[in-house]
């Protein structure tokens, strides 16, 4: 299980940080999006993103939140404190044949 970091969430100033903005998706769409999403910051060495799953009935954050779970470059993630549409990730980036978080 993933470490579900609720200090993370807190960070006042996330608008400089890489985003993907799943409104209008279904399911599975954002589901593919995130993986997508997550291997492209991946290769750019972006230790933090943002996903902006929106309120509304609760699929997308549901969907964003079991595919952070199963996601092995996933290090940490939690709701935004100011913002709960959306969820931050903190990505587990490779330097030196380790992972530096």
């Amino acid at each position: 299980m993933k470490k579900i970091n609720p200090n993370l969430g807190n960070k006042m100033f996330i608008s400089n940080l890489p985003h993907i903005d799943l409104h209008g998706y279904d399911r599975d769409s954002a589901r593919v999006a995130i993986n997508d999403f997550i291997n492209e910051s991946i290769k750019l060495k972006n230790k933090e993103i943002i996903i902006i799953h929106g309120i509304g009935s609760g699929v997308l954050k549901n969907a964003t939140s079991n595919t952070l779970e199963r996601n092995k470059n996933v290090a940490e993630y939690a709701i935004c404190y100011n913002n709960v549409g959306s969820t931050i990730v903190r990505l587990k980036i490779w330097q030196n044949a380790h992972f530096v978080v």
